[in-house]
This record gives C-alpha cells, structure tokens and sequence, in this order.
C-alpha cells in the first residue's frame, strides 16, 4: 500500500487550494474586463481617415472603453481592403467602389461622397449628356474618382479624355482639366473650362467653395447642377456605388441652390469589420463611433460626416450587395447584449468548471479519507495478527521483536491521531488492539521467561485487554 503524504491531509493544503481557485476566479475576472484591442486598416494616407481614425482611437484611450484601437496605416484603400481580406486586421477603411473585401460587413459610413457637377447657367449644362464635347475641371482627387468618373460618362457614351486645354474635344469625349480648388472661378471666367466635378461629401466645406467660386462668376450669380435622374438604373448597372440626393438649398443664397433636390451618385468610405468579428464586440465599436463622436469632432472635423448606413428591415440589411454587420445592427435597433448575453457562454463555462472542480475536490478528499481508514485498517489487522503470532513463539528475540513493531506502530497511530480527526469508533478499536497485543507479548515473554520449551502449551489463556481494566 502506498504511502499518502501527510501534508495532503493538512489545513493548509486546503487553504492553499481555496486560495488557487479565488486566483483563479479572480485571473478570468480581469480577462474579462480587459479591454479588447483591435487591429484597424487606414487608408488612404492623405485623405481625412487617418486623423479620423486617430481621434475615436484617443477618444477610446481617454474614456477607458472596453475596446480599443491599434492602427495599421496604408497608402491606398485597396491595400487596406486587402489587410481585413487577408487576416491582418479586425477593421478597415473601405471604399466598397474600390475594393470591397469578401469577409467584410459595414459598421459605419465615415463619409458619404456624391459627384456633384456644376457650371455657370449660361453654359447651358443642365444634364450629363450635355457636357459631350466640353471641358470639364477637377481639382485634387484620386484615382477611383476618376474610375467613378468614367463609369458614369461611360453609361452616358461619353469617354473620357485628358490633353492640353487649347485641344479640340470631339462629341463624345470630356476632356478633364486639373484645376486647383481656388482657381475654379477664374478658369470658368478665362473658359478654359466649361463646368467643374467634384466627388466630395455635399455638406464638406470644399463642396460649399467650389459652389460659391463658380456663383461668383456666373451671370446672376445662376449655376446649374447637373443631376442623375437615371441613378436607379446606374446602381443597378454599378451596385458598389450609392445614390446621393443633395437637398435643395443645401448651398444657400437667394434664389436658394440647387432650386431642387438633385439626384446624382457617389462612393463612400466606410468602416468595415471582418464577418466573424463577434457582435458584441461589433455593437460595442459602432456605439463608440457614434457616443464618442463629439470628442473626436475636436480633433478632426470628419466625425461630424459619421453616419449610419441607411436600410428598412433587417432582413434589407444583411442581404444588401453591401451588407451591414449583424453587431451593427444590434446597436442600431437598440438589441445589444446585457451583461449576462455578452458573457452567459463563457460563465456558464466557468460553473461548469467550477462544480466539475468542487465535485473533483470532494471525491478527492473521500478517497485521501478511504485510504487513511485503509491505512488504520491495516495496523489493526497487524496488531490482531501479532496477538496470534505471539502466541506461538517461545524464542525470547522474536517476542521482543514483536513488541517494538508493536511500538512503532502505536507511534504511526499516535501521529496520525495528532494530524488529524479521526473517528472515535475506529480510534477505539486500534487502542483495544494496542493493548491486548502488548499484553499477549508481555505473557508470551513471561511464558518463555519460566523455561517453557517450544513444543509445552502455554501456561496462559488468551485474554482481551480494555483499557483500564481486562477481562
């Protein structure tokens, strides 16, 4: 039989295993409220994202929020679409008309663009096939506008060209002249061009200069917007682009401009997640984006454009050519998780694990008890085996033997007695064993003592010895 340890059976062997499990307890706890740190794709470099980004990421710091930013720049927003495609990033800045990612699913509009096209009344410009042989200005853009650009000339049969300002444009070309922002004015005045594109959020303050410079030198002060009525169709033909509706009034003045809404289409960035990001987590950024908006606002003017992507049912949402992430959604039809929903998986683990321990605990401690009544049983049987041994020996060395192991094992008895809280019923009977087997030895030493040979009966009967008395 194997020996138990003595230190198993001790009160600080207990304390110390309590004391495990409250570390334990208290280790998960603070896992839980960690917060949770997300890698987020921003392109593009030069454009108004990344100080975007970095005002909600320093917003987050500043509120102690349970998530948290870790940005991960990129020149382009195809290469930030390709970091969220490929596994490098929880988030993205995506331009969907770029690059949408298969494993990405919308949180937030961080700015709707729309191609707004305006020029003087007099140039009689009022619709897009208009502008077939005419010099069209643009200001600082980037490459997908100008793929925007020519989706939609194309749609008209109109291509897009580029070549000196002096060239002959033929019927069904545009010719795109680079005109810095400020210069719009005077090149509609010089005629070096005819009207003038931006893709730009409506309501951004470049949108409302690029309307005042082309009033400023138009007869009357008269522009014309040139709209998409067509813009149903021209999503249908391109789906990663959206339709814009710019109110009328939006740019002020008397008469007000436009007279009317104008309907035309656009891009968007938006703020993507990966689709197996989990909701709660989802909700949890979108709330942010939208609660920590004045804080940013601070920082970058661009928070002010955050919008929530427009959809009608939910079932719209999560099937739309640009689906919304279901944590998203939970924010906005106000369904996100309490405590218990965000956390009842893992803390149903936790009791499982828990009663799975505490029942471990209690088979332990019955079986440590078993083999201590084990062990008690054992010297008893070996006292009550003595008393029968001695009761056949007549060589003197063997009694006396018999009598330390006696010894040594009321010693054993002694010691597990000062360890621990043994039953009485069991501590009584070894003690009953203890004394009749050192009173057999003491009248088997007597015996051999009186000159006994080996082979004469004993001169004693068998007796049982309690204590304090014998029978």
């Amino acid at each position: 039989m194997p020996t138990i340890p003595p230190w198993l059976f001790t009160r600080g062997t207990l304390a110390a295993v309590a004391i495990a499990g409250l570390v334990a307890a208290g280790a998960v706890a603070v896992y839980l409220a960690q917060a949770t740190t997300l890698v987020i794709a921003v392109a593009p470099r030069d454009g108004t994202e990344p100080g975007l980004i970095r005002a909600y990421a320093d917003a987050l710091d500043a509120g102690g929020k349970a998530v948290r930013f870790k940005i991960l720049p990129f020149d382009d927003v195809r290469e930030s679409a390709a970091a969220l495609q490929d596994g490098r990033a929880d988030l993205a800045v995506v331009r969907p008309d770029v690059d949408l990612p298969t494993n990405g699913l919308t949180l937030a509009i961080l700015r709707d663009q729309a191609m707004i096209i305006v020029s003087p009344e007099t140039a009689g410009i009022d619709a897009f096939p208009k502008l077939g042989g005419r010099r069209l200005g643009i200001a600082a853009h980037k490459d997908a506008d100008l793929s925007l650009l020519k989706s939609i000339l194309g749609y008209y049969g109109l291509s897009l060209e580029t070549g000196p300002v002096g060239a002959k444009v033929p019927a069904q070309s545009v010719l795109l002249v680079p005109v810095e922002g400020a210069q719009a004015g005077p090149a509609i005045r010089a005629r070096t061009v005819d009207a003038f594109v931006s893709i730009i959020a409506p309501s951004a303050p470049k949108a409302l200069a690029l309307v005042e410079a082309v009033k400023a030198v138009s007869k009357g002060g008269k522009v014309n917007f040139v709209g998409l009525p067509d813009d149903a169709a021209i999503i249908e033909r391109f789906p990663r682009l959206q339709a814009v509706t710019v109110p009328g009034g939006l740019f002020g003045g008397a008469p007000k401009l436009p007279d009317d809404d104008v309907k035309t289409v656009g891009a968007s960035y938006r703020l993507m997640a990966r689709a197996s990001l989990g909701r709660v987590v989802a909700a949890d950024v979108t709330q942010n984006l939208f609660e920590l908006r004045t804080a940013a606002a601070k920082t970058s003017d661009a928070a002010e454009y955050v919008l929530a992507p427009a959809y009608e049912t939910t079932v719209a949402a999560t099937s739309a050519r640009i689906p919304i992430h279901p944590g998203a959604i939970d924010y906005y039809e106000r369904e996100q998780h309490s405590f218990v929903d965000r956390y009842g998986d893992t803390l149903y683990l936790l009791a499982a694990l828990a009663g799975g321990l505490v029942s471990a605990m209690a088979w332990l401690r019955q079986r440590l008890a078993g083999l201590r009544r084990e062990r008690i049983d054992e010297v008893t049987d070996r006292l009550l085996a003595i008393i029968d041994e001695a009761r056949t020996l007549r060589d003197p060395a063997a009694i006396a033997a018999l009598n330390v192991e006696i010894d040594r094992l009321a010693t054993e008895v002694v010691r597990y007695a000062r360890a621990r809280a043994p039953e009485m019923r069991t501590m009584a009977a070894v003690g009953i064993a203890i004394e009749t087997a050192k009173a057999t030895v003491a009248d088997c030493r007597n015996a051999a003592a009186a000159g006994h040979g080996p082979d004469s009966k004993p001169p004693f009967k068998p007796r049982l010895h309690l204590a304090g008395g014998e029978a």
